[in-house]
Formats: C-alpha cells, structure tokens, sequence
C-alpha cells in the first residue's frame, strides 16, 4: 500500500519537545531530572479557574461555541485590555483560540498566500518558521547578531533585501526574554506600515516583564494583529486557550477559516479562563518566584561559562552563549541530561544558522529545583 508523503512534514523538529520527551523517559525510570528545556510554569492553573471548570463539568453540557468564542470570554478578554493597558478593544475584534498555536495557524492562513515572504526575527520562537514552512511561505530570518530585539532598521533592511508581506515578532521574546522599548517598538510598527508590511505582535508573555510595564502594539495601531494566551502569565499550558486581537477586516476570514479547522476553542477550557483575570494575587505570587529564580540564574549562570546573550527583561527564560564550553550545544545539552539530569534546551531551535553556540534555560520552575540545577551543573563541569 503506499502512504502519500507531503514535504509539509519535513520541517525541522522542535528539539525542545524532543528534549523533554527524553527527561520524560528518564523520570519514567526513576532518575531525578530537572527539567528547565519546556517553557511551562510549574505551578496549576489559579484556584477560581479550575473552580469555573468543575463547576461547568457537574452543571452543564460542553459542547461547541461560536467559531470566535464565548461572548462571556471575549468581554473579559476586552476589559482586560482597558484594565491592563489602558487599550479600548471591542470584543467584535476578539478570536478565542485553541493556545497561540492555533492563533498563529489562523493568522498565517488569513493574512498570506503560499510564496509571501514573512519576516521573523533569529534568535526566535522556531514554531513560527516550521508553521510557515508547512503553510507554504517563504520565511525571511533576520539575524539580530548580538542586537537584543528586532528594530525598523532591521525590517527595512530585510525589505529592501527582498519584498515583505508581513512581520511578526515578540516581545518578551521567546527565548531571549528581552523586550523592545517602547519608543522602538512604535518605530517598528511605524515603519512596517509605511512600507505596507502586516504586522502580527506575539504577547503571550505579557505579564511576565520584570523591568516596565507592558506595551501592546495595539496601543500603536488599530491595524495590528496581537496574540495572546493563557499558557503562560496564566499558568494554563494544558487547556490549550488563546485568544488573538483583529483588525476589523480580518475578523470574517479568522473566523471563516476557525469554522472549518477548528470549529471552536474548547468550551470547558473557556468558561475557565474567563475567571482566570480575577485571580492577579495568586499569579503575581508566582511571578515573584520567577523573579528570585532570575536573580539566581543572572548571577550563577554566567559564573559556570553560561554567558547571557540578552538582557532577561521578561518570560522565563536565561539564552546562553555556552562557546566556552561547547561548539555543539545539541551534544552539550544530550550530555547533560544524561550525566547531569538537567534539561535545557538547544540553540538549534531558535537560530538554525549559529544556534550551535547557545542554550535556552527555563527558569519556571520552583526555587528549589533552580537551585539544586545549577548545583548539578557545577559539579557536572567540573
């Protein structure tokens, strides 16, 4: 019998996955691994939501819900717009989805036809290039060369290298942590828009800045499209819930295409996350554990020859220049987990062209196992 094989599937694997998938093994066995590979907060999801969820699975049915989401949902969704950043969206312009993952699948499939070329910025998050590779477009790295964030410069420079369609890019970024300035990220979308570039502003780690507040490119521009998620600020990984923020004229296409991909977001996983604002106490307790787990990291990592390579202004993530130690950080991570029994994850993932050369740590873990990873980590290079 043959299989019909597309080239869709050959996109370059998420190590990261990969990475976890083998600690996972590991800990089946009984070894202790400390996972630091996977950007996913330790802690549950807040007390209010898995209360929302329980009381939906005793009280009702789940089923299907419009193809954008719960009016109930997109109305928290829009009123934390206001409440957080001072931002006026209707909840007409709000897409619930299922995690940014789907969002990205949505806004890809919306906005561009097989060929466009949109621009991402290396290091960065690598489903981004693997969903655009698989959809049929044309992917423009732009390598940052030792610059913390993506500027208009560098979007003008990439367009006049080869016309662009559209540009995303995020802030805190994934796996830098670092997070554009205002006055530059207005810049970038200034420039974008004059030079009829589409703009898509990954958010999902807002919430999760450690020196400002947080700036949404909706605040610059009607026109831009945002993407956002429970998964991370939220503590929500596993109820795959994610929301995007449109421009009008997008709406019916998302929409559209949700219809048939997806018919909606799960709807238990909503009526959850509509209570999910209502808990900032318990989140930001969290948060302050990722602040001590990122003092420690920023003062212990560079002592052990792990050099941070951008300042870790958000997230929860530590990107490392481990050329001291290693000119293959893939065989330097497998090497640790073996030996060490510490995850992380290869710079691979993130920059194909000098990934080699870089490592990314999560620090989303509990205080402890931080400390007690970095303690590995020293006797291990020993």
């Amino acid at each position: 019998m043959v299989v019909a094989l597309s080239k869709r599937g050959e996109v370059e694997p998420f190590h990261a996955m990969d990475v976890l998938a083998e600690a996972n093994r590991l800990k089946a066995q009984g070894v202790p691994v400390i996972s630091m590979a996977v950007g996913q907060p330790s802690d549950p999801a807040p007390q209010a939501v898995r209360e929302a969820a329980a009381r939906a699975l005793r009280d009702g049915r789940i089923g299907y819900t419009d193809a954008l989401g719960t009016a109930a949902l997109r109305q928290a969704i829009a009123a934390h717009y206001v409440e957080h950043y001072g931002v006026e969206v209707s909840p007409a312009r709000i897409a619930v989805t299922t995690g940014s993952s789907a969002a990205f699948n949505l806004a890809f499939l919306a906005m561009f036809d097989p060929g466009d070329k949109v621009a991402i910025a290396a290091p960065g998050y690598p489903a981004y290039r693997n969903i655009m590779a698989a959809l049929g477009l044309d992917v423009a790295e732009i390598e940052l060369d030792g610059a913390a964030y993506l500027t208009a410069d560098h979007l003008e420079a990439a367009h006049k290298a080869g016309p662009l369609k559209g540009v995303l890019f995020a802030s805190p970024a994934n796996p830098t942590g670092a997070i554009v300035p205002e006055k530059e990220l207005g810049e970038l979308v200034a420039k974008a828009e004059k030079l009829g570039i589409s703009v898509i502003s990954d958010e999902i780690y807002h919430r999760l800045a450690y020196s400002g507040p947080d700036i949404t490119a909706l605040s610059l521009s009607d026109d831009v499209t945002v993407i956002n998620s429970f998964s991370k600020y939220y503590c929500m990984t596993g109820w795959r819930i994610g929301w995007m923020v449109l421009p009008e004229k997008l709406v019916r296409p998302v929409e559209r295409i949700q219809q048939s991909l997806y018919i909606s977001a799960p709807e238990l996983s909503q009526v959850a996350a509509a209570q999910a604002f209502t808990a900032t106490p318990e989140l930001e307790a969290v948060k302050a554990r990722y602040a001590a787990n990122r003092e420690l990291l920023m003062r212990r990592l560079p002592e052990l020859g792990f050099a941070l390579a951008a300042p870790m202004d958000g997230a929860f993530y530590a990107f490392c220049d481990v050329s001291r130690l290693t000119n293959d950080s893939m065989e330097f991570a497998r090497r640790m987990l073996a030996q060490a029994h510490v995850a992380a994850t290869p710079g691979r993932d993130f920059d194909t062209l000098a990934g080699h050369r870089f490592m990314r740590l999560s620090y989303a873990g509990s205080h402890d196992e931080m400390v007690e990873a970095v303690a590995r980590i020293e006797n291990w290079l020993k």
